[in-house]
């Protein structure tokens, strides 16, 4: 009976797995087709256009390694709003965790001077503590005052943007006539070495992108966070409370401490991201005018992902490859790249429509209930 019972919970698990899945590659379609809707009535050729865009991606090696540099950023990010998301917090803030950790990794990589792997790993577990505790801070002030992480989230990403142009007109790091700063040291670089003459043309194509070690740690960063969801007791606890709150306290759990842990880790995975970007693309930050992004499309990978871990991998690269993509349309079609921008919310739209109707669905049983 027991093996029966388990049997059927495991074929309710794989049909309900299989049918997120139809339902974001729906989703996809939907939004390729309302771009092209979109590019017709501009007057331009869908098919030529989606032709431009995947040759952007896939024509050569290089292309593909550029995706994955555009990649790298929104999986991080997408990464830690997933695990917000699990444990029922809507990290908005991870625009501004990700900043953090592009100012950690800036600051110490230009200023200490250490051996190779010794001043990455520094910076690594620096950057991720400054997260943590961007993040965590709203998670406390939640637990504290009950102030909800979207408002004082959206505060934090503000003090995030202002603080990362304060330090870039810091004469200290400022390189004289330009809006950036003075690039990071050598031994805080973790872009993979240019290969010789003699590799095959296929990677040293691939490699010329300047892809870098990051892709590598979001995807360790992906296997621990599944790891801590779904094996131990805190990834329990956090679920838990994150599925109801008052019935996690009845259970025993500090929901209090779990909501701070929960951003916290959020964060820590965000800042990650920034200062991924920073030793292995960037090497250096910049005067921002406005937001740069990264934050918000990581929210747009999560949502995709039905905050996934592994799953946010590859909507990240799906994203990534967009975002770079579109750059060709634009210069071969003279398309606007805001089309990309209508495709990738059309294609969260139509993801969101479940969540929607799960969220009037509980509503009405609580109307019903009362």
């Amino acid at each position: 009976m027991e093996r029966n019972e388990i049997k059927n919970i495991r074929q309710r698990k794989f049909f309900h797995s299989n049918n997120k899945l139809v339902f974001i590659l729906i989703s996809i379609l939907i939004g390729f087709l309302v771009g092209a809707v979109v590019l017709a009535l501009a007057g331009y050729n869908p098919i030529e256009a989606y032709k431009s865009l995947f040759q952007g991606v896939f024509r050569k090696p290089r292309n593909v390694g550029w995706m994955i540099v555009n990649a790298t950023p929104i999986i991080f990010t997408g990464l830690g709003v997933a695990f917000a998301f699990k444990t029922g917090l809507f990290n908005i803030g991870a625009e501004g965790q990700y900043m953090i950790g592009s100012i950690v990794g800036f600051v110490l990589g230009y200023l200490l001077h250490l051996p190779l792997i010794l001043h990455v790993l520094v910076i690594l577990v620096a950057a991720a503590l400054a997260g943590a505790i961007y993040g965590g801070l709203a998670g406390f002030i939640k637990a504290k005052f009950g102030m909800h992480e979207v408002i004082t989230t959206i505060m934090l990403n503000w003090i995030a943007f202002y603080f990362t142009n304060f330090i870039v007109n810091r004469p200290l790091f400022k390189m004289p006539n330009s809006m950036g700063t003075y690039e990071i040291q050598e031994s805080a670089r973790i872009t993979f070495p240019k290969l010789s003459e003699n590799a095959p043309e296929f990677l040293r194509s691939f490699f010329g992108a300047s892809v870098h070690f990051g892709i590598i740690l979001a995807i360790i960063v992906a296997i621990v966070l599944y790891y801590i969801l779904e094996k131990t007791t805190l990834g329990y606890q956090l679920k838990a409370v994150g599925l109801n709150d008052e019935a996690a306290k009845y259970g025993g759990i500090n929901t209090n401490a779990k909501l701070t842990q929960s951003m916290a880790i959020s964060g820590a995975v965000c800042a990650l991201g920034g200062a991924c970007q920073v030793m292995g693309y960037t090497y250096g930050i910049y005067f921002l005018s406005s937001m740069e992004n990264f934050g918000f499309d990581g929210l747009a990978v999560s949502l995709l992902a039905n905050n996934n871990p592994f799953g946010c991998i590859f909507t990240g690269m799906f994203f990534g490859g967009l975002n770079y993509g579109g750059s060709n349309i634009q210069r071969v079609l003279q398309v606007p790249t805001e089309l990309i921008n209508i495709i990738m919310g059309t294609i969260i739209i139509f993801t969101a429509i479940p969540l929607v109707f799960k969220i009037i669905r509980a509503k009405v049983r609580k109307k019903r209930g009362a």
